[in-house]
């Protein structure tokens, strides 16, 4: 593991504020490491990952490619396992694959001072509705109501919830409901509910954590009345911070040195 060249991958990824967290980091750090991001679709995935050469040490994956890295990898760790889906891949002997989005969410939540939740509502059945399946049963969560456009795709998820010893129920977005302790919005930017619907959601939805940070706030945020609202920027900064982690020790659990301050300058570039 002796490469210095590091990058976010996806498609679309213009947007991706991903070069500069790292940037920041990096910079605390005194790591002489370049990091960039690539517009790579799917179908190009194992052909551009198979081109790399020894300089390279790590990648940061986003949609579309996480399912596709998770197939590419010859380890994973237990989040990547459980959902599906690899958003770090480190690079060497062999692909170890990681998902850090897992860690991220519960680093975002536990620093709005949600640590401990019973019932939990997930909007959206895709990638992320399953990395949040598995942060919230590690938080305790014992019920979760999944909603999405179209409850059919929510098998896998209520399969999960399953090996998580979790109660797992799906159902349309629309479907009546019972108030939570917290809802996880991981609908795609952008997504804008029936204002009706929207503020019915709100309504006994608990705590709001919301993926979506671009536009912010987002059109569920906008209607959550005086609940507590939580960005997605949050889960960008921690599951960053881990992928940092990874790319400095191999290890998601191992600290930075002096990470307070890189976690300083990190937020800073948001």
């Amino acid at each position: 593991m002796s490469g210095s060249r590091l990058a976010v991958w996806g498609d679309p990824i213009a947007h991706s504020k991903s070069p500069a967290l790292h940037a920041a980091a990096y910079s605390v750090l005194g790591l002489d490491w370049e990091y960039e991001r690539r517009q790579v679709s799917a179908a190009d995935f194992p052909g551009v990952l198979d081109s790399l050469d020894r300089s390279w040490r790590g990648l940061s994956l986003t949609m579309p490619l996480k399912e596709a890295a998770f197939r590419a990898t010859a380890s994973r760790d237990r989040h990547a396992d459980l959902t599906g889906a690899v958003n770090t891949l480190l690079l060497g002997s062999e692909l170890s694959g990681f998902n850090t989005d897992v860690g991220g969410i519960i680093d975002a939540l536990g620093e709005a001072g949600v640590t401990d939740v019973r019932s939990v509502r997930i909007l959206g059945a895709g990638a992320t509705a399953a990395s949040a399946l598995v942060a919230v049963a590690e938080l305790g969560a014992t019920d979760v109501d999944v909603r999405a456009r179209r409850p059919e795709r929510a098998a896998g998820l209520v399969e999960l919830g399953g090996r998580l010893q979790v109660s797992v129920t799906r159902d349309a977005l629309s479907a009546p409901s019972t108030p939570v302790d917290l809802t996880i919005a991981t609908l795609p930017s952008g997504t804008a509910l029936d204002t009706d619907l929207a503020e019915r959601l709100a309504s006994d939805g608990g705590v709001l954590f919301d993926a979506a940070y671009a536009p912010w706030p987002s059109a569920l945020a906008s209607v959550w009345g005086n609940g507590p609202v939580v960005s997605g920027l949050g889960m960008l900064l921690h599951q960053a911070v881990r992928q940092i982690r990874i790319f400095r020790h191999g290890d998601p659990a191992v600290e930075l040195p002096d990470e307070p301050h890189v976690l300083a300058a990190m937020r800073a570039a948001l």
